[in-house]
């Protein structure tokens, strides 16, 4: 399959790829969490569910594997340091109690992931400590399992989570597509700049498209 991509054209297989959605939780999306303490517009997040859901339902037609992420510590946060914890000079920081439980604490209901994106049973589903999918995750591993070679790259925010994640996969040997209309940042300039940073030098961390290229090639595979 092949999608016409920037900076030229993206070459996968269904069942060599991945489709990764990073970090669409309540508490980044939804009015009172903690995305919005830390003073930022999370209308701006919200407006690509329509799309991700899109993606999402066309993908599992397909019978692709799907992997989705969520920003989140353990309890006693152990795996949260100082450093982390204190940026930002938010008015409540990771592990204070929200409108939707304790701030991305792994369980609590803000950080779980939006409804209209939930997993299904077989997706797999991976708490990360750190910005990156690959830090602190078993993701590496659970992709060379499936024999995954490419991954197609959803969810928030563009410049930091779902950027770090992309940088890490390059690194790991994977062919990265992130989808322009299935990301974005509380800022948007800098969804601009990390989308050409991305795909810049002959896609040198990965390439982009628009759902919009990708959902008539995924009709038109047969389903599995």
């Amino acid at each position: 399959m092949q999608l016409n991509a920037n900076p030229f054209p993206y070459d996968f297989e269904i069942s060599k790829t991945a489709l990764v959605i990073i970090d669409m939780q309540r508490d980044f999306i939804e009015p009172g969490g903690f995305g919005e303490t830390l003073g930022n517009d999370v209308s701006l997040l919200e407006a690509i569910v329509p799309a991700c859901q899109a993606v999402l339902q066309a993908w599992r037609g397909v019978g692709g594997l799907v992997v989705h992420t969520r920003e989140a510590h353990d309890a006693e946060l152990k795996d949260c340091p100082p450093a982390k914890r204190n940026r930002g000079n938010p008015s409540l920081r990771i592990g204070d109690a929200g409108p939707m439980g304790r701030i991305l604490v792994s369980g609590e209901p803000g950080n779980q992931i939006i409804p209209a994106l939930a997993p299904v049973p077989g997706e797999i589903v991976l708490d990360k400590p750190g910005k990156g999918a690959f830090y602190a995750t078993p993701l590496h591993s659970l992709l060379q399992q499936a024999g995954i070679t490419h991954l197609l790259f959803m969810g928030v925010t563009t410049e930091v989570c779902v950027q770090t994640s992309m940088r890490e996969a390059n690194d790991r040997g994977y062919d990265c597509l992130l989808l322009e209309d299935c990301t974005e940042s509380y800022f948007p300039a800098f969804k601009a700049a990390a989308v050409e940073m991305m795909r810049a030098q002959g896609a040198i961390v990965g390439w982009t498209a628009m759902s919009s290229q990708l959902l008539p090639a995924l009709a038109a595979a047969p389903a599995r």
